[in-house]
C-alpha cells in the first residue's frame, strides 16, 4: 500500500501533464508532452548522469558543511552570552540581504567551479540549521537541568549529556529543512555562473530551445531532491528513535 500511493500519485501527474497538452495543443518547444521527456531521458541519459553528479556533489557538501557550521554557531550560542550579543544580531541581519543576489558575488570571488555553488548552499542551509537547533537548546525541560546541576554536572557535561540530546528533534527538523533548499542554492549558482551541473544543461538546453532536455533535467532535479530529503529524514528519525510520530494509526493501518 506504501508504494501504490506514490505509484498512482505519479501516473495521476503524467496522465493530467498528457491531458493539458493534448486540450491546449501547444508545441512541443513550449511544453512537450511526457513521452517527448522520457526520451530525452533516455537519448541523453549519460548526460544527465554527468550534470546530476556534479550538482549532488555540490548539495551534499553544502549539506554537510551547513549543517556543521549552524550546530557549532547554535551550540556556541546557547552557551555564551557574550556570543549572542555579537552574533545574534548578524545572523538576523545576514538574513535581510537576498540570499540569490550573493550568487553573482559568490561566482566572483570563488570563480565557476564548485566552490560557489557549495557556499551558495551553505548559506542557505546555515540559517534555519542554526536557528532550529538554537531553539532546541534553548528549550531543555529545565527540570533535567537543575537534576544534572544537583549531581555536579560541570558545563561541558551538561552540553552533551543533556541540553544536545534534548534538543536532537529540533535539529532533525533542521536537517530535513536543509535538504530541501540545498538543491535551490545549488542550481542559483550554477545559473548565475558555471560550466557544469543540471542548473547550467538547462541553461544550455533552454537557449538551444531543447525544451525536452530542459524538463528532463528538471525531473532529475526533482526526483534527486524527493531521494535526498527521504535519506536525510530517514537519518533523523535513526538520530531521535525515543521521539514518537505526529500521526497515529489505527489498529488497522489506516491513518
Amino acid at each position: 500500500m506504501k508504494l501504490l500511493r506514490p505509484v498512482v500519485t505519479v501516473l495521476g501527474i503524467l496522465l493530467a501533464w498528457q491531458a493539458l497538452v493534448w486540450a491546449t495543443a501547444v508545441p512541443p518547444f513550449i511544453l512537450p508532452g511526457p513521452g517527448r521527456v522520457a526520451i530525452a531521458l533516455a537519448g541523453h541519459a549519460g548526460l544527465l548522469l554527468h550534470h546530476a553528479t556534479v550538482t549532488l556533489t555540490e548539495i551534499l557538501l553544502g549539506i554537510v558543511l551547513g549543517s556543521l557550521f549552524g550546530a557549532s554557531t547554535a551550540m556556541v550560542l546557547a552557551t555564551s552570552r557574550t556570543a549572542q550579543r555579537w552574533l545574534m544580531p548578524l545572523l538576523v541581519m545576514s538574513q535581510a540581504l537576498p540570499v540569490f543576489a550573493l550568487a553573482p558575488i559568490l561566482v566572483l570571488w570563488l570563480g565557476y567551479g564548485m566552490a560557489s555553488k557549495i557556499a551558495m548552499a551553505v548559506l542557505i542551509i546555515y540559517f534555519p540549521v542554526t536557528t532550529a537547533f538554537l531553539d532546541g537548546l534553548r528549550r531543555t525541560d529545565p527540570g533535567w537541568v537543575e537534576l544534572a546541576r544537583t549531581m555536579d554536572a560541570g558545563g561541558a557535561a551538561l552540553l552533551t549529556q543533556i541540553r544536545i540530546p534534548a534538543a536532537l528533534p529540533a535539529l532533525a527538523s533542521g536537517l530535513r529543512v536543509a535538504a530541501a533548499v540545498a538543491p535551490i542554492g545549488a542550481v542559483i549558482g550554477e545559473w548565475v555562473g558555471s560550466s557544469a551541473g543540471l542548473g547550467y544543461l538547462m541553461l544550455q538546453a533552454n537557449a538551444r530551445m531543447q525544451t525536452d532536455l530542459m524538463f528532463a533535467a528538471l525531473l532529475v532535479l526533482a526526483a534527486m531532491a524527493l531521494l535526498l530529503w527521504l535519506a536525510v529524514d530517514r537519518g533523523a528519525r535513526a538520530l531521535v528513535p525515543w521521539q514518537p510520530e505526529a500521526i497515529a494509526h489505527d489498529p488497522q493501518g489506516v491513518a
